[in-house]
């Protein structure tokens, strides 16, 4: 079986969080978006898993409608970009943070995912959609290519939203859903962004990204393109995150199941009248 093609540098991701600095904001909006979402459910998780890129930021406890529960916390992300090794079907909640978008197979991850959760366990993952930082990888993609006639890839692919739900499918979960939310973030300049990029540790992850260090007339073309497309009246400029949001379940004949073709006991007809007609 072909190997996926290897498009972060996990080493990289995991030395970079390793020294990063200043709160994350981004975590924060996750973190309480997670508690309202378990917060709706009226289910028991006594075995919960929790993946996030920072354990010291994750939370050792969760609940839902019926009460508390407590997690097993790992690190997303690692220097072989791995997951540990972990029992199958074990868990009847698994919680993947901020991880999906700097994973080589991601269909690949959801069914490693879905083997270690118990039948009718529950998997719920966030990560950065398509959107996130448009407006920087278009000014970099304008900007390379009037410098030099070419583009390099300098900010990293995201997922889409229309792809999540069968991604969940292809992993073999039931019931999949996918849904999204759209943040603005105002900064005052385009390098107040990359500074903020950089100290939380997500400049560039690409395996394949220039080793050769951004040149100062790249950087201050790319922000005045960045200025020029996206900035507003008070001069500060505008960047888009999008959070997806995906949950899937493992099958179990407690689930609803989709009807049978052609068992239907009430015609279409017999419903809507003459209107069928």
């Amino acid at each position: 079986m072909a190997l996926p093609p290897k498009i972060f540098d996990a080493e990289l991701i995991a030395r970079r969080l390793a020294r990063r600095s200043g709160d994350d904001f981004v975590m924060d909006l996750v973190l309480g978006d997670l508690e309202e979402r378990l917060l709706s459910l009226i289910r028991d998780f006594p075995r919960a898993l929790l993946i996030g890129p920072d354990i010291a930021r994750l939370p050792a406890t969760g609940r839902t409608a019926k009460g508390e529960f407590a997690y097993i916390r790992l690190p997303a992300f690692t220097p072989d970009g791995e997951l540990p090794a972990l029992p199958d079907g074990e868990f009847d909640l698994i919680v993947s943070l901020l991880h999906l978008q700097a994973v080589n197979d991601v269909p690949g991850y959801l069914a490693q995912l879905r083997a270690r959760l118990a039948p009718d366990g529950l998997l719920l993952a966030a990560a950065l959609g398509g959107n996130t930082l448009t407006e920087l990888r278009e000014a970099f993609l304008a900007t390379d290519a009037e410098l030099s006639g070419g583009a390099s890839a300098r900010v990293a692919p995201f997922i889409q939203v229309r792809d999540a739900g069968a991604l969940l499918q292809r992993a073999g979960l039931a019931l999949p859903v996918a849904d999204v939310e759209t943040h603005i973030v105002r900064y005052s300049s385009p390098f107040a962004l990359m500074a903020e990029l950089k100290a939380l540790g997500a400049a560039n992850p690409l395996h394949d990204r220039s080793r050769r260090f951004a040149t100062r007339t790249l950087l201050t073309a790319a922000a005045q393109a960045y200025a020029r497309k996206d900035a507003d009246p008070d001069g500060r400029i505008r960047a888009t995150l999008e959070l997806i949001w995906l949950s899937g379940w493992r099958p179990h004949e407690s689930q609803q199941q989709p009807l049978q073709p052609g068992s239907a006991t009430v015609s279409m007809t017999q419903v809507l009248g003459n209107k069928a007609k």
